[in-house]
């Protein structure tokens, strides 16, 4: 049995490795940085809560599942809304160093307007690169609702990106 020290130390390692991926993730479910650094913190903390009883090799799977969760009953929360000031974005700087950043924007805008299960699912099944299987397990559901709300949540963001396309841009 590992001493509460080699415990702690093994899961600083864990959230020092893993907590990139695990932040990007989190703001792709949540379209926001400051929402994404607290799911991530409380995914964490729960992850924590029961590290003695975390088998190593499933503590990514089993830690991406925390955070889905927090995130989905994050949205559940009556009392969590987000503000929305406009529909501009700021000013980004005149030079992008970086191709397809205007895509990439206007992605991440689309899949802000999913419901919370068809983003988790997206997110999940194409940037994390997960499995049908994968994914089902990650969100606690069977494979068929894995596919229906991915073929929902595409059909969905088609349409969002067409619309998107089709609006004049604003300066």
């Amino acid at each position: 049995m590992k001493s509460k020290e080699q415990q702690e130390a093994e899961f600083r390692s864990f959230a020092s490795a893993h907590r990139g991926n695990l932040r990007r993730q989190a703001y792709l479910l949540s379209g926001d940085w400051f929402e994404a650094d607290d799911i991530v913190q409380k995914a964490l903390a729960k992850a924590f809560a029961v590290w003695r009883r975390v088998d190593p090799v499933g503590a990514p799977a089993y830690v991406r599942k925390i955070v889905v969760n927090t995130y989905l009953s994050h949205r559940r929360l009556a009392w969590v809304r987000r503000e929305r000031i406009g529909d501009d974005l700021p000013d980004l700087p005149a030079d992008h160093p970086q191709e397809g950043v205007d895509e990439r924007l206007a992605v991440v805008a689309a899949l802000d307007r999913l419901p919370p299960r068809q983003r988790a699912t997206l997110v999940l099944r194409y940037w994390e690169d997960l499995s049908i299987e994968d994914t089902a397990a990650a969100m606690g559901c069977t494979t068929g609702t894995v596919k229906s709300q991915c073929a929902k949540g595409l059909a969905k963001m088609r349409g969002l990106l067409a619309e998107s396309e089709s609006e004049p841009v604003r300066a």
